[in-house]
Order: C-alpha cells, then sequence, then structure tokens
C-alpha cells in the first residue's frame, strides 16, 4: 500500500472520528487488501473492532450493550453481506460507511454523490492518473451531477481550462486534421467519445447518424447560416441543429477571441468548400446576406453587389435599408469584413465619385471658391481615398470597370466642369480683395502673436489633406483647430508659394524668373531664415527632417529663445514631383498627416509650445489615367519662357485656345512688374519634354490654388476626456423568447473629450456563466442626434431550461479595459426552451 493512500485513508477516518457525537463507521473491504494495516493505523479518539462472519451477533452486543459510548471503526475483510443475510443491517443504517477504493476517496474528498460517483467508476482511468485527477479536481463543481461530471471528464482528458462542453468542443474542432484528430482519439481510449457525441446531441442540438468532426463543423456553420440568412438549401437542412441558440454563442465566441480566430477561419474556408456555399447563397436575394458574418464568402458576394450597383451609377442601391456608404462601414466591422476593409474603404469612396456624376460647378469664380472649401474639396479627397484603398488591393484587375468609371467621372464630370468654371472670371486685383490671400498669410496670421508661433509648411498639402489633418488633429483632447482656406499666388509653384509665406512689403519676380522679397533671395533654407530674422530676429528655419531626426533635448533648443520658427515640410511634393513615384502621392499624402500631427505632439511636449499654424506653398491636380494627346497645349513661348507644365511666364501672353492670362503685377501686388503668367483653363497641361504628367501643379484650379491654413492651439496639461458609453433603449424586464432584439445607443458623440470604444455585449447567468451569442459594438459615431447612434442587437440564447425564479443578466464590457460597464437584471421566462421558437 502507498504511503500516500495509507496517510489519506487515516486522515480521513480521523476526521470522521473528530466530530461531535459517537461516531461508528463501518469499513467492508472486499478483497481484505488493508488486513495487515488497519491495527497500526493511528486513530484518534476510535477503537478498531474486526467483524468476521461469525462475530456479528458479538459485534451487535459490543457496540449496543458493553460499550455504546466509544467510537469504533468496525473493519470487515470481506464484502458486504445481503441485507437478508447481514444481522448488523440496523446498526449500519445509522452509522457510517466508509470506502477506500481510490473512486471512493475521491467522491469523498470533492463530497460526491451517488449519481456522480456512478459516471467516475464507469471511467475510472481518466482520474487513475494523477495529473489528470487534479485537473479534475480543480474544476471544483458547483454541482456533480451526472452531466456535470461527464463534461468535467471530456474536459479532463481535452486539457481544457475549464469544465464547459464548450471549451471541450473547441478543442476537439481545433485538433482536428484531415488525417486525425488528437483529441478525440484520447477521449476513445477511456470510451468517452460516444459521451462527447451525446452532449453534442444534449448541448447542441446536433444528431446526426455516424456522427463525426466534418459533420459537427458543418452543422456548426449551417445552423449559424439559417439563424442570419433564414433561406438555406435543402440539402444543408438535414445538418441544421435543434438548439441553434447555444451554437451562436458558441461560434461567436470562437470567432471574436482573438485566441481562436485564424482556426476559426480555416474552419470556415473548409466547411465553404465542402458546402460549394459561395455559389448556393449566390442564388439568394443580397438582402438575407447582411447579417450573415460566419463565412467569408459572404463578404465577396456583398461587395461583388456593390461593384455591379456603381457600375451602373445605381447611387440609391440599398440592402436592408442600408445604402453603400452604411453597408461598407458596418461589415467592414464585422469578423470576415475586416479582412476585406480595403475594399469596403475603397467602395465607399467609388459610391462618393460616382454620387459626383452629374456635378454641375457654380456659375462664377466665388461661388467656386465658397462652395470648394465647404463641400466639393469632399471629392478630391474621395478619389485619394478610392486610390490610397485601390492601390493595396492584391487583384486590383477585378476593379478595373468600377476604377474606369471613378477616373471618367472624377475628370470628365468634376475636374472638366469645376475648373473652367473657376477661371471664368478669375479675380483680377479687385476680385483678389474679397478673400484672404497667401501673400498676407505672415501679417494676418504670425504676426502681433504674443506666444511662440511655429509654422510648418507642408510643401503641397492641398485643401483637403490639410481637411484631414485638421479633423484628425481634433480628435486630440488636448488641441483645438480652426481650419480657414487662402488663396495661393500664380503660378501655384514653390519658390513663389513659399516666399508668398515669409514676412515682406514687397515681391518681385525678375525677368530672369528669380523670386525675390524686399530684394533679398529665398530659395533656399538660410536664405529664407535670413528674410524671417530680417523682421523677427528671434526666430528660426528648419527642416522637417533634420527636427524629426533630434533627440529631445536638442529639439528643445532649437524653440529655445525663439519667438516665430518655420519648419519646412516636404512629404507630398518630393514624391509627386518624380516620374517613378508620383504614383505615391496619395499614399504621401497620409504619412503627411501622421507625421506632422505626431511633430504637434512631440513639440507641444517637449518644447513649451502651445500654438501651431499648418500651411502649404501650393496644392496640386492628380489624375491616374495616362494623358492623352488632346489633353496637352502645344508650347508656343519663347525658350527664353519660363515653362511648366501647368504656366508659362514671359514678358508676353500665349495666344492659344484654351490658355488666360494675368500679368504678375497682380499676383505679386505691385506696379512694377511686366512679367505675365499663362495658364490653362481646363485641367490640361502645355506640352513639355519629359515624364511626370498626372501630378501636376503650377496652374490655375481651386486644388492647386486654395491652400488650407490650419491655427493650431494645444493646452496646457491634461484635459479631462471621457470615454463614450452605452445605454440600453428598450425596455428589458423579461426574456421570453430564444431570439430577442434590443436597441441600445451611444450615449454622446465622439468628439475631442469623448473617445470611442468596443463593447462585448451579452446576457450571463447568475454564476456568470454566459448564456447568449456575443455582440460587438464599436461605438464611435459623430453623429449629433440620438437615431445617429442607434444600434439594433440580436440575441440568440442557448437552447435549456430557465428558472423565472433566478436572476439573470445582461452585460457589457468594455473591450479595451474588460471593464464592466453595463448589468441589468432581466427574468428568462421561456416555455419550452429546449424546442420553442426555431423552426428551419
Amino acid at each position: 500500500m502507498s504511503e500516500l493512500k495509507y496517510n489519506q485513508i487515516v486522515d480521513k477516518l480521523n476526521t470522521e472520528f473528530a466530530s461531535e457525537g459517537r461516531r461508528l463507521v463501518f469499513w467492508y473491504d472486499d478483497n481484505g487488501y488493508f488486513a495487515d494495516d488497519v491495527d497500526a493505523m493511528p486513530l484518534q479518539n476510535a477503537k478498531i473492532w474486526h467483524l468476521t462472519p461469525t462475530n456479528q451477533f458479538r459485534t451487535k452486543i459490543l457496540l449496543e450493550r458493553e460499550d455504546p459510548q466509544s467510537n469504533y471503526l468496525i473493519y470487515a475483510p470481506f464484502p458486504k453481506p445481503p441485507v437478508e443475510q447481514n444481522h448488523l443491517e440496523d446498526t449500519i443504517l445509522y452509522s457510517k460507511q466508509f470506502h477506500a477504493d481510490p473512486i471512493s476517496l475521491l467522491c469523498s474528498d470533492l463530497g460526491i454523490g451517488a449519481e456522480g460517483k456512478a459516471v467516475l467508476q464507469k471511467y475510472a482511468k481518466v482520474v487513475g492518473e494523477q495529473t489528470r485527477k487534479q485537473r479534475f479536481c480543480d474544476y471544483k463543481l458547483a454541482a456533480y451531477t451526472a452531466d456535470a461530471v461527464e463534461t468535467a471528464l471530456l474536459c479532463t482528458v481535452c486539457k481544457c481550462r475549464t469544465a464547459q462542453f464548450e471549451d471541450a468542443l473547441r478543442e476537439i474542432l481545433l485538433a482536428d486534421t484531415p488525417d486525425a484528430n488528437p483529441k478525440l482519439d484520447e477521449l476513445a481510449k477511456y470510451k468517452l467519445d460516444e459521451v462527447f457525441w451525446k452532449h453534442c446531441e444534449t448541448e447542441l442540438g446536433f444528431a446526426v447518424p455516424a456522427p463525426n468532426v466534418d459533420k459537427l463543423k458543418i452543422s456548426l456553420f449551417v445552423t449559424s447560416l439559417a439563424h442570419s440568412v433564414k433561406v438555406i438549401p435543402d440539402a444543408w437542412q438535414p445538418f441544421a441543429a435543434a438548439k441553434p441558440g447555444s451554437v451562436l454563442a458558441f461560434m461567436d465566441g470562437m470567432m471574436n477571441n482573438v485566441n481562436y480566430g485564424d482556426a476559426f477561419d480555416a474552419m470556415a474556408a473548409a466547411v465553404q468548400e465542402t458546402l460549394h456555399a459561395k455559389a448556393a447563397l449566390a442564388k439568394l436575394p443580397h438582402d438575407l446576406l447582411t447579417d450573415c458574418e460566419c463565412l467569408p464568402c459572404v463578404d465577396d458576394l456583398l461587395t461583388g453587389w456593390m461593384t455591379e450597383r456603381l457600375q451602373a451609377e445605381d447611387v440609391t442601391a440599398a440592402l436592408n435599408g442600408e445604402n453603400i456608404p452604411e453597408l461598407c462601414q458596418r461589415r467592414a466591422k464585422t469578423h470576415f469584413g475586416r479582412k476585406l476593409a480595403v475594399q469596403y474603404a475603397m467602395l465607399e469612396s467609388a459610391w462618393h465619385i460616382v454620387s459626383a456624376a452629374h456635378y454641375r460647378a457654380p456659375a462664377d469664380y466665388e461661388h467656386v471658391w465658397t462652395q470648394y472649401y465647404r463641400e466639393d474639396y469632399k471629392i478630391d479627397a474621395q478619389y485619394r481615398a478610392f486610390y490610397t484603398a485601390y492601390d493595396k488591393l492584391d487583384e486590383p484587375a477585378a476593379y478595373d470597370k468600377l476604377q474606369g468609371l471613378v477616373e471618367n467621372i472624377y475628370n470628365t464630370e468634376y475636374l472638366a466642369k469645376i475648373i473652367p468654371a473657376w477661371n471664368t472670371d478669375f479675380p483680377q486685383e479687385a476680385g483678389m480683395g474679397r478673400m484672404a490671400l497667401q501673400r498676407n498669410f505672415f501679417s494676418e496670421c504670425v504676426a502681433g502673436n504674443k506666444e511662440r508661433t511655429v509654422v510648418i509648411i507642408s510643401d503641397a498639402m492641398r485643401y483637403e489633406v490639410g481637411a484631414e489633418l485638421a479633423a484628425l488633429l481634433a480628435e486630440d483632447p488636448k488641441s483645438t483647430v480652426q481650419l480657414t482656406p487662402r488663396l495661393g499666388v500664380l503660378p501655384s509653384y514653390t519658390r513663389l508659394g513659399m516666399a508668398a509665406l515669409l514676412p515682406h512689403t514687397r515681391m518681385e519676380m525678375t525677368p530672369e524668373y528669380q523670386v525675390l522679397i524686399d530684394d533679398m533671395p529665398c530659395e533656399n533654407l538660410a536664405q529664407r531664415q535670413a528674410v524671417l530674422q530680417k523682421r523677427v530676429p528671434q526666430s528660426g528655419c528648419i527642416q522637417f527632417d533634420d527636427l524629426k531626426a533630434m533627440k529631445k533635448d536638442d529639439l528643445r533648443a532649437v524653440f529655445t529663445g525663439k519667438q516665430v520658427v518655420y519648419i519646412y515640410h516636404n512629404q507630398i511634393d518630393a514624391r509627386g514631383d518624380k516620374p517613378n513615384t508620383e504614383d505615391e502621392v496619395f499614399a504621401a499624402c497620409r504619412e503627411a498627416v501622421e507625421e506632422i500631427a505626431a511633430m504637434i505632439r512631440r513639440i507641444a511636449g517637449s518644447a513649451n509650445t502651445l500654438h501651431f499654424i499648418v500651411t502649404a506653398d501650393h496644392g496640386f491636380l492628380y489624375k491616374r489615367h495616362a494623358l492623352a494627346e488632346s489633353d496637352k497645349i502645344p508650347n508656343t513661348a519663347p525658350k527664353t519662357a519660363f515653362v511648366n507644365r501647368r504656366f508659362i511666364v514671359d514678358a508676353d501672353p500665349i495666344a492659344q485656345p484654351g490658355v488666360a492670362s494675368l500679368p504678375m503685377a497682380t499676383v505679386l501686388n505691385t506696379k512694377t512688374n511686366t512679367l505675365t503668367v499663362s495658364y490653362p483653363t481646363a485641367a490640361n497641361v502645355f506640352k513639355v519634354a519629359g515624364g511626370g504628367e498626372n501630378y501636376v501643379h503650377g496652374g490655375s484650379s481651386p486644388q492647386e490654388m486654395i491652400v488650407p491654413v490650419l491655427d493650431v492651439r494645444m493646452e496646457k496639461g491634461r484635459m479631462e476626456t471621457t470615454t463614450v458609453q452605452l445605454t440600453l433603449v428598450s425596455i428589458l424586464k423579461k426574456i421570453t423568447n430564444l431570439i430577442t432584439a434590443l436597441d441600445f445607443m451611444q450615449n454622446e458623440p465622439i468628439s475631442d473629450t469623448v473617445r470611442e470604444t468596443t463593447f462585448r455585449v451579452y446576457f450571463v447567468g447568475e454564476d456568470n456563466e454566459r448564456i447568449s451569442n456575443e455582440n460587438i459594438v464599436v461605438a464611435d459615431k459623430r453623429g449629433e442626434t440620438a437615431a445617429e447612434r442607434m444600434f439594433r442587437l440580436r440575441f440568440s440564447f442557448k437552447n435549456q431550461k430557465y428558472d423565472n425564479k433566478k436572476p439573470y443578466y445582461l452585460v457589457a464590457y468594455d473591450d479595451k479595459n474588460s471593464v464592466e460597464v453595463l448589468r441589468r437584471q432581466v427574468v428568462m421566462d421561456i416555455a419550452m426552451a429546449d424546442d420553442f421558437g426555431f423552426g428551419f
């Protein structure tokens, strides 16, 4: 006998005899295994009496007449006799029996009754090994019913962390390979495989002839599809489980768990192929697919439908009341939709471009100016967003027709209308006085500021990119941002635009086309700093890239003692101006936005600087398609002229159809300049040798000449912010159906002081065990009205019996920190939960 078992028996007996009152303990040792050891057991407060087949009467006299006060261990080295042959049966009834076999000891330790003990005896080998036994004990079941013990044994063999059937089921699915399933094989070794399939039937309603893991996988997905799609092919019907609520809760838990997402995806792909699901679901109306999240082909079908609708220029198309942008935004947050986020972003932007197919430009320049900075710039932003996503596609050829449509609408319906309208009566000197001008930037935006001002000039940051930067900065609770437009100079190119942003009383362009500020050159960093310091001695100029590479102390030193600092940023123009990288200009725009925002935060935090102004020297035009010869204007300028694709500067104007001219004296606000700038009145370019025709600037268009000015003020210290909250709108006291829809509301719009978050919402029992599927809510809505911030969530409950006397709860957790933010008690009053309300 092992020392461990011997000591365990002694401890058990002494614990029993330590109780108050007299204790008689009968120990029938069937095989007499402990006969040689029992007398040596150091029992406390008890005597040992050996029972034999012939001393039953003598034992009865001892226990009831001669010594009715002492505690006794009555040891019998044989099986307990039948009742009719056992003269001590009545004594045993008011005494206690002790069993020393491993299962009995385990049941005694854990308080397992006859029902659970019978299951353990049947599968004794599972707990016969110490590691498995300890794992079983560690589960600490609330009740050791037969079902609970069977589940715990399944989980013990599968090495689950908890004794939940869902855990064992997940382990079986994760272990499955085309050739074998080691977990299921392990269950079979202990004859628990039949128990597993029995629990699949009782817990999930999965009951098919000759069950196997492949059929189980099919059933899980078919059941999920039947719930969300409502109509499934007849051939799939036999696989629909009878308890969809439990299936949905399991599937959502696996799909949304970061630890199991990849395995879920692999399983979904295999089942999808087996069922030929894409072909089958393609026959259904697309309205039925919008809530389905369990198969990747659903998003393929939805993106395909959207693409067809957009190619047909059907911007009114909708599914279940959601138009294409709304559907894109919602589906991009779903499990498989996140993998097609690029496609959804591209389709959403394409919708906005296609919506501009019948664009009408205002009749005069001033209305073009106003409409552009208020609304029309968004078309340029969507065009950029379209190509930003399109360029990330692995197989863009699938969207060739849509890309062609977007390109055609942007060029022939939008640019071909807005630029001529802009140039119809492009302002002469009098007209320029009615709007904010770039040449007045320093005097109106920088001069007179009492606090240190940092001016960041991003080469070629056009207005729509500035608007994106303003939106990003506004998300910082420590910043306030004001975006305004300014009319840039013409020609809209770097040398002149950079000069216009410096302090000056007079700008000139010499006959050699050199730009001077108050007779000072200003082409490079040193020259610009000299101009700036002439007006503001405590000032400086620095390249953005040099600043970015500096350590904290060096960065702080740049700003110490300065009143004004100009930072020159060149991300966009540097990429766009090179023929081999001009198609990267849109990616450069996003990178520029991100790194400028990061630099502002860094300077504010490290250099005690709170006031920033972000602007640009000029914007740009970009069209993806190759220019046709008809888009090029013959260059008739003399060889001495300053020629660019979008402008020509010379003493005389260019006399060509589609070309307008403006005296440089008007642009520079001087009476002495004799040069003239000529420019196309549409999106055309002058015919110039060399590549680089898609990205251009220098001409007269809103995209080139309207530059953003962002006035950014950072707050000292930390502004108090809160995380958005989720509010239950529906009246909820009782759940009466296994499928229930509830309305929730994001309590306030996202702002600079209200942060977005993600919530996980589901129902639990009083022991916090999940009883429904899990809904994920991305609370990022900025709508001002409550209706714009509403969510409708569907809950499917496990098919099990619910006690309407016990408490159940609706709970919501903030996913970022796993903090419970909502708990609402409900009554579960569902009649016939195992069968009710789930016809397929």
